[in-house]
């Protein structure tokens, strides 16, 4: 007995996501930076609903790249206080997109 997985698995919750809505910007950090050179990998601030196969499909199609991996991260919003009141960032998504060797490089800017 074989058990079949789907491609792409089917979103049960939350609004159907384009790829435009999924992927917000890309992080411009020295880490990143790091990361870039040393293994090829791209961090992005993604949709807080969006799952790893959406993210992979997305940058696929909007960078017309080969993608290996997705790693995923939610960073938790800092506190701010303004006067005598204390505020909340909000919570956000990032990720960690691996591309394949032979996959051309991402020219983000």
């Amino acid at each position: 007995m074989s058990i079949h997985k789907a491609a792409v698995p089917v979103r049960n919750f939350g609004p159907k996501l384009d790829a435009h809505q999924v992927i917000i910007r890309p992080l411009v950090t020295e880490k990143g930076n790091r990361l870039t050179d040393e293994s090829r990998t791209y961090v992005f601030e993604v949709n807080s609903l969006a799952t790893k196969p959406e993210i992979k499909q997305a940058a696929e199609v909007l960078f017309n790249i080969k993608i290996s991996t997705v790693r995923t991260l939610n960073v938790r919003g800092k506190g701010r206080g303004y006067r005598f009141r204390m505020g909340r960032l909000s919570h956000w998504k990032k990720a960690y997109i691996s591309l394949q060797p032979d996959s051309p490089a991402l020219d983000l800017f």
